[in-house]
């Protein structure tokens, strides 16, 4: 599978195919609006990582053109802007998927892995372990009978923790994929969100299967009993 990442941002950019080379995708990148409509447009890309606001021709204009000459084309937009007109606007002008930065790279390769396994034109990007399930799109988690929909963040924790499902997660780690975090400022936001998460997810006679692992981080068990 091949992908093509349209984004100025070198940091970013190479964060982007640095970690998708590693999930063994072929990685192409364009720095501005109009090389990256040409590669999406010429070249045979299986799904494309489109920066909103970009040099030379706008993000939005770029999907313009996809949508019209490659309509089944998986696009997932990313953007600093994080408004919910701003992601209706985009999903609305045709992006099958839709990120704020900043954003969990375990996120955005499952939301990759979910768009290029669907047939052409079907979307869906749901995760599950130790018996949650999470929409990433819509940031719904449900367990059993419950229904919850989370805040950004919480889901990006969330998906981490599914993603990594069976592991544990250490507290440096959750900082880095969640936060951006490359060095532990020292901050107990983690416990915090944790917090939030168990208490959204729990069940009447049933906690949610989130462990503690002391001195360590934390661990989704995978298989409830």
């Amino acid at each position: 599978m091949e992908i093509l990442v349209v984004e100025d941002e070198v940091a970013i950019a190479d964060f982007l195919l640095r970690g998708l080379a590693a999930e063994g995708y072929e990685v192409r990148s364009a720095g501005d609006g109009v090389e990256g409509e040409r590669l999406a447009l010429e070249e045979p890309v299986d799904l494309v990582i489109l920066d909103r606001m970009l040099p030379r021709r706008d993000g939005i204009a770029v999907l313009a053109a996809i949508r019209r000459a490659k309509p089944s084309l998986p696009v997932i937009v990313l953007t600093a802007r994080d408004s919910v007109s701003d992601r209706v606007e985009g999903l609305d002008r045709g992006a099958t998927d839709y990120m704020t930065k900043p954003f969990a790279f375990e996120e955005l390769a499952a939301r990759v892995r979910a768009h290029l396994r669907l047939p052409a034109g079907e979307q869906a990007t749901e995760i599950e372990a130790g018996g949650i399930k999470l929409d990433l799109l819509a940031r719904q988690a449900r367990r059993g009978e419950l229904t919850v929909h989370l805040p950004e963040r919480e889901a990006d924790l969330l998906a981490h923790l599914i993603q990594r499902a069976g592991h544990v997660c250490t507290r440096r780690e959750i900082l880095a994929a969640v936060w951006g975090y490359e060095h532990d400022p020292g901050t107990n936001i983690v416990q915090v969100y944790i917090g939030y998460l168990r208490r959204r997810l729990a069940l009447p006679g049933s906690p949610a299967p989130i462990e503690t692992v002391r001195s360590v981080g934390y661990r989704l068990v995978e298989r409830v009993a």
